[in-house]
């Protein structure tokens, strides 16, 4: 493969309540949302952004919370686990502070130099958090319920669980341009560019599981990073050239993306890195208001009216997190 990801670009998952949502990945998990806008497909449903500071590609984690929506099944073809990167020595202050919060988490375990504390999200999403001593220099966003020297840096990796190895192993490695890094019992391990934090994903084999099924709890998509629309253009082509049924170019507003399924079954995207969620809000006000894209724009009195209220804890706010850190 000519082209190659830099890393995760972001993951997609759909949830419940969009007010709990909310509630959990900025008061417990210490995102930041940085953009409240709707799936544009549905605009009736929330398409909430959570990431760092600046909302950088490699730090999302983004739903689609549609309030009663039925219980997904985990199984294959599905992007089973997100895991995000925290500091070295932080999964014991996670894992109180998980508890402390109403979470049930697992034991940590410990392999290939990694700490891994496991849990739920409130719909049953699987999440985990881990610990590498490889430093991840990327900037956290400090809360003063997660205060910066705990705080997630960003992605870590995304567990896919497939039937069969092979066809998927292939995608990654030929048409992806991963490089496979090791195997541990029933799993494979992937890198994209330099690996490391961000920039990994573990393939489980397990022929017996059953099918997964995507709703509430589960993962819809995985994105893979790319800088710009030529290089997003030209991998398009080489997939459809191989035989991949891939979607046109999207305009999501934020990036640009096309999306296609591997065999095992897992949707995958390839979003650009060069638009960003400033280009309609300010920094100091990402996330605070309802962004809609210009062809939705004309419709907002009834997209908002059809929305459910969103209440925004005071943590997102960075002048008043700022003054509350100084506080604590």
């Amino acid at each position: 493969m000519s082209i190659s990801p830099s890393g995760l670009h972001h993951v997609t998952a759909i949830g419940g309540n969009p007010q709990r949502n909310a509630d959990f990945y900025l008061r417990t998990l210490g995102l930041r949302l940085v953009k409240t806008t709707v799936n544009f497909d549905d605009p009736g449903t929330y398409h909430l952004y959570y990431g760092d500071g600046e909302g950088k590609p490699g730090s999302l984690m983004t739903f689609f919370p549609w309030d009663g929506v039925a219980n997904g099944r985990l199984g294959t073809g599905q992007a089973t686990t997100t895991s995000f990167s925290v500091p070295a020595n932080s999964i014991g202050w996670w894992k109180q502070h998980l508890e402390a919060a109403g979470v049930q988490t697992s034991r940590v375990m410990t392999s290939d130099e990694e700490d891994t504390l496991s849990f739920r999200d409130p719909d049953g999403l699987s999440i985990a958090l881990v610990a590498h001593q490889q430093p991840d220099p990327r900037a956290p966003w400090d809360t003063p319920l997660v205060p910066g020297e705990h705080a997630i840096r960003g992605l870590h990796s995304v567990t896919m669980t497939v039937a069969e190895e092979t066809g998927t192993a292939d995608t990654l490695v030929d048409d992806l341009g991963l490089r496979f890094l090791h195997q541990d019992g029933d799993r494979l391990r992937f890198a994209a560019g330099d690996g490391g934090p961000g920039a990994l994903v573990d393939v489980r084999v397990d022929p017996a599981a059953p099918r997964g099924l995507v709703a509430g709890g589960t993962v819809h998509h995985i994105a893979w990073r790319v800088p710009d629309d030529a290089t997003q253009l030209a991998w398009r082509e080489e997939l459809v050239g191989k035989g991949y049924d891939v979607t046109s170019i999207l305009d999501r507003q934020y990036f640009h993306s096309i999306y296609f399924r591997e065999p095992g079954g897992v949707l995958q995207e390839i979003a650009t890195d060069d638009i960003g969620f400033g280009v309609d809000e300010p920094l100091l006000e990402l996330g605070r208001s309802l962004k809609l894209p210009p062809w939705l724009e004309p419709k907002r009195e009834e997209i908002q009216a059809a929305l459910p209220k969103l209440d925004l804890p005071d943590e997102n706010n960075p002048e008043v997190a700022e003054r509350l850190a100084a506080r604590r």
